[in-house]
């Protein structure tokens, strides 16, 4: 795939796509989507986002609100006839064969977050994937693969060897099936938390590559709150902004490694200026991604960092 540049939205700001023209004109290279959940649902109780400007940072509890696939589907179908602002990524029937013909340079790629509903067990959640990735495969350039959020109770144990190796080995398999029917590319990148230990991350890199994945995104948000002075420090939920910098500085250093160049890094979380995003590019990232940062350096980040 041809990226215009490596600076993405992170999924969590337009959760139902319904914004993405105006974001792709703020100077984004790809603007991830999401994360989408098959059935609507409200998210968790309000207040549920807090703001701790003394650490330039945001804690949040959303839980996924959404208003579910179908409606995200109308948005993008839309999009899609009105605009032809985005162009999926054909290739062959075989993802051994020839490689996927790139999308057009100027265009901004589309990601989409997929996540399962709350009121979904775990031992059902394959069932949600499966459903979003074929609902999706036809509309978006890649699918992230969202199991790392902490504000959907149990959603992070998919996260252990047994449950993601049983969940990313039946997306792979239907992932073929879309990849066929479609004729066209599904790439598919997992996302994971900034707060698993090494030996875990090292489980998860394994499985990743086992059943064929395209990328890991990290970091999602953290639950630690170490260092932190503002009132808000004890609310909770995932905790996002310059604290996490250096948390998820330390897993992307570590994912490079065990990865060794097999598959490509997106890098997200405390990157808040043009400093910290030419950090994660040295330390092996392919692709980066900010949120927060627009949060208290303002729409003019993504040009700002791409200008420094």
């Amino acid at each position: 795939m041809t990226f215009k540049n490596p600076i993405g939205l992170a999924a969590g700001y337009d959760k139902d796509a319904v914004a993405v023209r105006g974001l792709a004109a703020l100077g984004f290279g790809h603007v991830e989507v999401g994360t989408v959940t098959p059935m609507p649902q409200p998210g968790n109780p309000r207040p549920r986002v807090f703001r701790l400007p003394e650490e330039e940072a945001v804690i949040n509890r959303m839980g996924f609100p959404g208003n579910g696939s179908a409606y995200m589907v109308r948005f993008l179908q839309g999009r899609q006839r009105r605009m032809g602002l985005f162009r999926s990524v054909l290739g062959t029937s075989s993802r051994n064969q020839q490689p996927a013909k790139p999308n057009r340079p100027n265009q901004v790629v589309l990601g989409v977050n997929i996540g399962r509903n709350k009121s979904t067990p775990n031992e059902e959640a394959v069932l949600d994937y499966l459903a979003l990735l074929q609902i999706f495969a036809p509309h978006a350039d890649y699918l992230a693969i969202n199991i790392s959020s902490p504000n959907t109770v149990g959603l992070r144990q998919l996260q252990g060897r047994a449950a993601l190796e049983g969940l990313l080995a039946q997306l792979d398999i239907q992932r073929r099936m879309e990849e066929k029917k479609l004729e066209k590319r599904v790439p598919l990148l997992v996302k994971l938390a900034p707060d698993l230990s090494g030996e875990e991350l090292d489980d998860a890199v394994d499985v990743i590559l086992g059943t064929h994945m395209d990328g890991i995104i990290a970091t999602n948000t953290t639950l630690a709150r170490d260092g932190l002075t503002s009132r808000h420090r004890d609310e909770t939920g995932g905790l996002s902004g310059g604290p996490l910098r250096v948390r998820s500085e330390a897993v992307l250093s570590h994912l490079v490694k065990q990865v060794d160049g097999k598959i490509p890094i997106v890098s997200v979380g405390g990157i808040m200026n043009s400093e910290d995003a030419r950090r994660r590019i040295d330390l092996g990232a392919t692709l980066i991604q900010v949120y927060t940062g627009l949060v208290y350096q303002g729409p003019g980040l993504v040009k700002k960092i791409l200008a420094e």
